[in-house]
């Protein structure tokens, strides 16, 4: 018997507590076919969600939830907003300890101790670094993330904190392994930087003087999805594998089958 998938809006909502949210869908692959309305979707955290965010979040019929924060993103926005009957999975792809102190610097430092860490392009290497390593070191779990796709996770929805940078890594690994084109996988990464959508940056010092022009002109890299990161992590890809298909195939333990169910579940029947 066919499920009956719930009836998706052709227009992308203005949820009040949730930042980036958006459907890949409509994204068109290499042999032209499309990604599924209603399939895939991306966001930044659900902590803040309102009760008018979440009930547009239940009537998706979202099968999983995909959290990549870590357990200090958790401790900082708080626990996912439950939703009835949806599984929520959480696979942090960053370490708690790792540049914790430096985060800490960027909530409270003050002038001086930003632009020791942050200029001269220290914050955009930082970032670069950061996309690298989540290709060569997390292929276990996003390898989790697409065997659970291929299996029965979706509709599924995946964030991290801000939604661009480990969700939006996760998205483009699960449209590179359905074929999405890479031009089209930028363009939506893109999107993150839309004003409405970009993550609200916290600072301790709220006053002008805490979140003037200079500290953040210092602060954009952190909080910009820029394509020269996703450009680092495909050029990670080539480099270390030789290809994406042994990317996917040697790196992450697609089997053919499996990215043929991941076809099946994700795009649309051509």
């Amino acid at each position: 018997m066919t499920q009956q998938l719930p009836q998706v809006p052709s227009i992308e909502p203005e949820l009040t507590g949730v930042r980036n949210f958006r459907d890949v869908g409509g994204l068109p692959t290499a042999d032209g076919r499309r990604v599924r309305q209603g399939r895939l979707y991306r966001s930044g955290h659900l902590a803040h969600a309102t009760g008018e965010d979440a009930a547009f979040l239940a009537g998706l019929g979202l099968h999983t939830i995909f959290d990549f924060r870590n357990a200090a993103d958790q401790r900082l926005e708080g626990p996912d907003v439950e939703l009835p009957g949806v599984r929520n999975v959480n696979i942090p792809l960053s370490d708690p300890a790792d540049g914790a102190e430096f985060w800490t610097m960027v909530r409270d430092g003050d002038l001086d101790q930003l632009r020791s860490i942050l200029d001269d392009g220290k914050a955009a290497a930082r970032m670069t670094a950061s996309y690298r390593e989540i290709i060569k070191e997390r292929t276990a779990e996003h390898s989790r993330v697409l065997h659970a796709l291929a299996e029965d996770s979706v509709p599924a929805l995946m964030h991290c904190a801000a939604g661009k940078d480990r969700a939006g890594l996760s998205i483009a690994v699960a449209l590179l392994a359905v074929g999405v084109e890479r031009d089209a996988i930028e363009e939506d990464y893109l999107k993150s930087n839309d004003p409405r959508r970009r993550y609200k940056v916290r600072r301790s010092d709220s006053s002008p003087a805490g979140m003037s022009p200079e500290v953040m002109e210092l602060l954009n890299p952190l909080f910009e999805a820029r394509l020269d990161y996703l450009a680092a992590a495909f050029s990670t890809i080539e480099e270390t594998w030789g290809s994406t298909d042994r990317y996917l195939t040697e790196g992450l333990k697609l089997s053919d089958e499996t990215r043929e169910r991941l076809r099946e579940r994700l795009l649309d029947e051509g």
